[in-house]
């Protein structure tokens, strides 16, 4: 099992086709990893907005920027393994 200390944080927004797609690819890997995860809205803080809103959705591992538009499945789990 992956080391519990990691976080994933997944910016995205609502009514967004992509951050659908990417949040099942999250769940799923941190699920089977027992890594805690959570969701971010960027219209919410017009900082992240600004900065993310052409990259939606946006993961974050550790609080440092690891996939843009697509989760890719295999990269996520080895960053947290």
């Amino acid at each position: 099992m992956a080391d519990t200390t990691h976080r994933i944080t997944l910016l995205g927004k609502p009514g967004c086709h992509l951050c659908d797609d990417a949040r099942a690819v999250v769940e799923r890997v941190a699920g089977d990893l027992g890594v805690t995860w959570e969701e971010r809205d960027i219209t919410g803080s017009p900082e992240l907005y600004e900065k993310y809103w052409e990259m939606i959705p946006v993961t974050l591992v550790d609080g440092v920027q690891h996939d843009y538009w697509r989760v890719d499945e295999a990269r996520l789990r080895a960053a947290l393994s």
